[in-house]
């Protein structure tokens, strides 16, 4: 069976931007899909379906990510083969258009994991990785977020998500193709207002990302902190292979165990190693779509 899920964030979506969000995951997993139905490779099909994600302004990843604290965008991701084990992080990239792009090649191409900063930029001129001006990625809308939060003294990401006052519009996605192979991919542009150089969960293997074959996947999102507290993508894939692949037990005990343990909230996408599906979040809304070969339609919901 031929499976992809998406993900477009965990929080408070208001009224008047479901509509986007719902269109979003929907474009990305129809870009997706038509790869996996073609007879296409898994990793190929989340890039893809990450990279629409990422165009789309708005998500919190790529174009229209928040700013951080001196108003820039900073941009982290990262891939994980469930075949191979082989996996890609980047973190901290001001001047990539598609940061899961470069998280990809570093998977490749590389024999390291997670490549930050100025290393990183440099190690995509090297592969040709599409470049663009740091302010091509700001948006008029998160500009104007950022001007009225700046001047508060009394912000900070765990009070965002406790009072829902901020997007967490991180992407993910995974897939299994004809072959049997699952692979995930995460990308955000991090929490609103963060502090240059604060990197959350999205980038990190185990964290915001896991992709095992005999198991299956787990893409994260919400506040980055607690996830990486709780190693919650591991835990996810540990949870189901403990309990028989039920991927919505696993992805519902693994939100439990993030409220629990580190007082966290965001939501979770899990796919099993034959293609079922699991959702999980302690938010008000999450925004997702998937479908798989068994399925006639694809579920878009928020």
């Amino acid at each position: 069976m031929i499976s992809l899920i998406v993900h477009g964030g965990a929080w408070d979506i208001p009224s008047n931007e479901v509509e986007a969000h719902r269109t979003g995951c929907r474009v990305g997993l129809n870009v997706g899909w038509k790869i996996l139905r073609d007879g296409g490779r898994a990793v190929d099909a989340v890039e893809a379906s990450i990279r629409s994600l990422e165009n789309d302004e708005t998500f919190d990843a790529g174009f229209g990510s928040h700013l951080n604290a001196i108003g820039q965008v900073e941009l982290d991701a990262s891939m994980m083969d469930g075949k191979t084990f082989r996996c890609g992080g980047v973190a901290g990239v001001h001047c990539i258009k598609n940061p899961i792009s470069l998280a990809r090649k570093i998977m490749d191409e590389s024999e390291h994991v997670l490549l930050v900063g100025e290393g990183a930029e440099r190690f995509a001129m090297q592969y040709r990785i599409d470049a663009c001006k740091p302010e091509e990625l700001i948006t008029p809308r998160e500009l104007d977020r950022w001007e009225k939060l700046k001047h508060r003294d009394d912000f900070n990401s765990k009070d965002a998500f406790r009072k829902w006052e901020q997007s967490s519009d991180t992407v993910g996605a995974i897939a299994r193709d004809d072959q049997g192979n699952i692979c995930v991919g995460t990308s955000t542009g991090g929490t609103l207002n963060k502090y240059p150089g604060r990197v959350g969960d999205s980038p990190l293997i185990g964290c915001g990302t896991y992709a095992d074959n005999e198991i299956g996947g787990v893409s994260a999102t919400g506040w980055g902190e607690a996830i990486i507290k709780v190693v919650l993508a591991k835990y996810i894939i540990d949870s189901m292979d403990q309990n028989g692949h039920d991927p919505q037990a696993a992805a519902a005990r693994g939100i439990q165990y993030l409220e629990k343990k580190a007082d966290g909230y965001g939501g979770v996408i899990v796919m099993n190693n034959s293609g079922k599906f699991g959702v999980a979040y302690n938010t008000p809304k999450m925004a997702r779509a998937y479908i798989n070969s068994e399925m006639r339609d694809p579920v878009v919901d928020v």
